[in-house]
């Protein structure tokens, strides 16, 4: 690829873009070529593509954007850039058949797409436009926002929200596998938390796991075994579907806000609303990192919390980023690193949850909880204080590191032989991240 005739500092403004354009369209031209090598030469195209990307990653958002004037999520901007740039990107087919594909005998394509999205989120201009890009409703939300009004519910599949009184009840009720998450948990929770945050009549948003049938919890409320293991081992836990789209989307709406419209409207074009979660049981990997977004945090005295994703070789999504605000950094190494369960009654629980209750005085504590925290006040100082906290380029950059980090330990050969080994063993189901909780 060629070098950015950039440094030169002679050069005049009008010079530097006609370098600039004609650097894009020689190596464009070679581009083409990166097509043509097979999976034996994996190493070597994606060598050639992250040389394009660390050149190019601007220009290239910016034309399949149209100047930054389309809003494109994160697999309509893979689509478009491949379609615009041949080579850059492995192709539709490419992709479909390795959807196809149990982990272990997938190509590994996705390592490409988190090479692509780890450059466009180092960009700063066109990582944070990507970055809002995700914050906007879903297109499934607005569809289902009239007929949700209409009678305040909507059964999502793997996610209830109800509201009642201003308040937006959100209740996970995957009770096949305990909570655990994949792509059609993922997509079923930033719809519920668009709805929440586009309904006018909600003043707070409460997450709550709903009642089980799995046999090992039966009647019992669990709040999330995290990442649902047997579909990451039968391929169906994809980078941009569930990895990425799970952090930038619902996550991040959760923290940050849901974003309608441009910067500079009025009314400012960003909804944010306070969340409560009351965890039953346990909050496994994902269901975990979900807390270190919410404002108050629930939990029964039986409960514990743990991040066991480096134990299945993988990264805990933005944990590694947010983790240690809590609980200061060496606590956060043990419970990463080394797995530590906390248990909601340890001294340390304290980092993590504000309120411990006896399981049956959990339901009333929630709703005094809920009673407390209602009102546009709590809202508008939710937000100033979580914009205190999480500078939005930090965190644009951490999402950058670990897109592609993810990607290639989705495909490693230590997390496909311990995913193979826990959904061998496990009979009944996934029952999330790290170990199967105990009887």
């Amino acid at each position: 690829m060629t070098d950015m005739p950039m440094t030169d500092p002679y050069a005049t403004p009008d010079l530097r873009a006609r370098k600039q354009r004609a650097g894009l369209a020689h190596d464009r031209a070679a581009l083409r070529h990166v097509a043509g090598l097979g999976p034996a030469r994996a190493d070597e195209r994606r060598a050639l593509r992250s040389a394009f990307l660390a050149v190019h990653a601007d220009a290239v958002y910016a034309e399949v954007t149209e100047g930054y004037t389309r809003r494109l999520r994160l697999a309509e901007l893979a689509e478009s850039a491949g379609a615009a740039f041949p080579g850059l990107l492995p192709t539709p087919a490419e992709l479909a058949a390795d959807q196809r594909l149990p982990q272990a005998l997938k190509e590994g394509h996705e390592i490409d797409l988190g090479i692509f999205f780890g450059a466009v989120l180092h960009a700063p201009a066109a990582g944070g436009h990507l970055m809002g890009t995700m914050l906007r409703p879903t297109s499934r939300a607005l569809e289902l926002l009239p007929a949700y009004r209409a009678v305040g519910e909507a059964d999502l599949g793997s996610v209830r929200i109800e509201c009642q009184d201003g308040v937006a009840r959100l209740t996970m009720c995957r009770d096949d596998c305990l909570n655990a998450e994949d792509d059609r948990q993922v997509d079923d929770m930033e719809t519920a938390v668009d709805l929440a945050l586009l309904d006018p009549a909600v003043e707070l948003c409460l997450l709550r796991g709903g009642v089980m049938t799995h046999p090992r919890y039966q009647g019992r409320r669990v709040f999330s075994a995290g990442i649902n293991l047997k579909s990451l081992h039968a391929g169906g836990i994809s980078l941009t579907g569930f990895l990425l789209r799970r952090e930038m989307g619902y996550l991040h709406k959760i923290w940050s806000g849901l974003r309608t419209g441009e910067d500079g409207e009025w009314p400012p074009p960003v909804r944010t609303k306070p969340w409560v979660a009351a965890v039953d049981g346990f909050a496994i990997g994902g269901g975990m990192q979900l807390l270190l977004v919410f404002d108050h945090v629930l939990a029964a005295a039986d409960a514990y919390l743990s991040l066991p994703a480096a134990q299945e070789g993988i990264v805990p999504g933005a944990a590694n980023f947010r983790l240690a605000r809590y609980t200061g950094p060496r606590l956060a190494r043990q419970i990463i690193l080394e797995g530590r369960r906390i248990h909601a009654t340890d001294p340390e629980a304290h980092l993590l949850v504000d309120e411990v209750h006896p399981a049956e005085e959990l339901d009333q504590a929630v709703e005094d909880c809920v009673a407390r925290l209602r009102g546009q006040a709590v809202a508008a100082n939710r937000k100033m204080l979580n914009s205190a906290e999480e500078d939005p380029d930090a965190f644009r950059r951490y999402l950058a590191e670990f897109s592609l980090e993810q990607a290639q330990r989705l495909y490693s050969t230590d997390v496909l032989t311990k995913v193979d080994r826990f959904t061998t063993k496990s009979a009944e189901g996934s029952a999330g991240i790290g170990t199967a909780p105990p009887d």
